[in-house]
């Protein structure tokens, strides 16, 4: 955000930011030694209609439900009856896109989390903190800790007493169910002794983490959720469209200026949205995940203990899609160098889809 010049549209910033990785509540803090931040929706969604009002933006609003493409010219069918024309057809309505085609690959991992945003008893985390993962499980019975899908806390001190806590599932296919979640989140707390006084929101999220890419050959373009922008390892979404929309829209503008046809547009926008280093990092990434799902509790909190113990500049760059292909290489390679060997035993294995993962790094 700082980078772009964005950092006014926080809502919140914390300079503390730090991770549990140990098993019980007396472990010491990871600390992160890096600022965390929370958009402010309205703040970040007036900006971007600024930005189009400075344009002469004409909006047609409507459901569009399908598209026939033409040589030169796509045209959208709306719900209400309108067809529009266009040249290109940008496709940002999330994951869940009924435009965009992506091949089927198998079980999508989705991240899950239940979360409350209110008042406590006692706060649930440090004064001005930030708590990006809390592994601790010293509220759960050694067989739920062997034999149940971790989960851990993300938790951040919004100010005047109010604190959001939220208990999440990495990845799982199929996904955690908010039952589960809700119910580990108030063991946990209630595990410390504190209670919950007043919820003022109540937080269900839901989405899919290693969607396998678009087909980068058809005519209507992706972007965001539905061009499978969501980084597979760790989530992240907002700081991706942040850095690679100037990309695309630099590509398209070059397609307008060169009057290509439809099909020609849509293929030169793809290709700046997924190049082939982009798409190597994505199979890498998604061969990751599938590692990390397979792990048990105590191997999950050793790889996230030895993660962040590795170069800021390299778990924050893999962390935000940053690294080239040949810099994340080597970070995970120094990653099994020093990791436990229950950890490198983990990452050795090979099962499923593992295999065919590997193999889109020379066919992305």
């Amino acid at each position: 955000m700082d980078s772009l010049g964005l950092g006014h549209l926080l809502g919140h910033r914390w300079v503390d930011s730090v991770s549990y990785f140990g098993s019980q509540a007396s472990d010491a803090p990871v600390q992160h030694l890096m600022d965390y931040g929370l958009l402010d929706k309205n703040k970040i969604q007036q900006h971007w209609l600024n930005q189009c009002m400075k344009g002469s933006m004409i909006w047609h609003r409507g459901k569009a439900l399908k598209l026939q493409h033409g040589l030169r010219d796509s045209l959208v069918i709306t719900e209400a009856g309108p067809t529009l024309k266009s040249r290109l057809v940008i496709d940002a309505s999330g994951y869940d896109s009924r435009l965009v085609k992506r091949t089927d690959e198998g079980a999508v991992a989705g991240q899950a989390a239940y979360g409350i945003v209110g008042r406590f008893s006692s706060p649930p985390v440090g004064s001005g903190q930030f708590v990006l993962m809390d592994y601790r499980s010293d509220h759960l019975t050694d067989f739920e800790r062997r034999s149940q899908s971790p989960t851990f806390l993300y938790a951040m001190d919004l100010g005047d007493g109010v604190f959001f806590i939220e208990e999440t599932s990495l990845a799982l296919a199929p996904a955690v169910s908010y039952e589960v979640l809700q119910e580990r989140l108030h063991r946990r707390i209630a595990h410390r002794g504190i209670k919950v006084v007043e919820i003022q929101h109540e937080e269900f999220c839901l989405f899919p983490m290693n969607l396998p890419l678009p087909d980068l050959h058809q005519q209507v373009v992706g972007f965001g959720g539905a061009a499978s922008m969501v980084h597979p390892a760790s989530g992240y979404l907002v700081g991706a469209l942040l850095r690679r929309a100037p990309g695309l829209a630099d590509a398209v503008a070059s397609g307008l200026r060169a009057d290509l046809n439809s099909a020609e547009l849509a293929r030169m926008s793809w290709l700046a949205l997924w190049p082939l280093p982009m798409r190597r990092k994505h199979s890498l990434y998604r061969y990751g995940l599938e590692k990390l799902m397979r792990f048990k509790e105590n191997q999950l909190r050793d790889h996230f203990a030895t993660f962040f113990s590795l170069p800021i500049d390299q778990w924050y760059g893999f962390l935000t899609n940053t690294l080239t292909f040949e810099q994340l290489l080597s970070s995970m390679v120094r990653l099994f160098a020093i990791a436990p060997w229950s950890v490198r035993w983990g990452l050795m294995k090979q099962e499923g889809r593992e295999i065919r993962l590997l193999s889109r790094l020379l066919f992305p």
